[in-house]
């Protein structure tokens, strides 16, 4: 799995704890907007024919 997609997890999950738990402040649901933006970037950018796919050797 791609690191940029494991930290927009991660992200999406800190901002649904924070939110649903802890009441938080308008300003934190900026890390759901990164986090979603980050995954479908994350999974559009590995379907791209240039992107490299590990070793060639």
């Amino acid at each position: 799995m791609d690191l940029g997609i494991i930290i927009a997890v991660i992200m999406l999950v800190v901002w649904a704890v924070w939110t649903f738990a802890l009441n938080a402040p308008g300003w934190a649901h900026i890390l759901l907007t990164v986090g979603v933006f980050l995954l479908f970037y994350r999974i559009v950018i590995r379907g791209t024919p240039g992107y490299p796919k590990g070793r060639k050797e």
